[in-house]
């Protein structure tokens, strides 16, 4: 676990747990159009899949944003991933990120670049080549600002929207 400050919030981030899953499921469902959304299950599977790339982020033991992802080999995310979690490879030299939220009420504050940044160091001490994610087109210049490079529109049609590929070498 570790503990960061931000505008006088004590904020823990540490691996998600089983425990976490119906909070995870709660905050996902505010952040993301029910196309988007992941299920309860899904969580379940990450968490008891990839602990070790799924955080949360805490205010007062709440669960007030997550990042997670699997470990690939594929230098882009496809929509499989995101369902099937034996698309998970232990040893896999990419990271991914499936999703970056915050609740609203804690938005703007640099929460997110907190974990976003947490996730891509423990990607650069686990010494992945990358981390990948999907986007639209309205948070490509945030995700620019980690050092992502747009690749391009993607072939994944997750939740019938229109997604970026992003790529962060390591």
């Amino acid at each position: 676990m570790k503990e960061y400050c931000i505008d006088n919030l004590k904020i823990k981030v540490n691996n998600a747990v089983p425990d976490d899953v119906d909070s995870i499921t709660a905050l996902e469902a505010v952040c993301f159009p029910a196309a988007e959304a992941a299920s309860r299950d899904s969580f379940e599977k990450r968490v008891a899949r990839f602990p070790d790339s799924f955080f949360v982020a805490k205010v007062d033991d709440k669960i007030i944003g997550i990042v997670n992802g699997c470990v690939t080999n594929s230098d882009v995310i496809y929509d499989a991933m995101f369902h099937d979690d034996s698309e998970h490879i232990s040893d896999g030299s990419i990271q991914t990120i499936f999703g970056l939220l915050v609740h609203p009420n804690y938005q703007r504050r640099g929460i997110a670049a907190l974990l976003m940044n947490h996730l891509i160091d423990i990607s650069r001490k686990r010494e992945k080549k990358a981390v990948i994610l999907t986007c639209k087109d309205k948070l490509i210049h945030y995700y620019e600002k980690f050092g992502f490079i747009n690749k391009g529109k993607s072939e994944s049609s997750h939740g019938g929207a229109v997604w970026y590929d992003m790529y962060l070498e390591l």
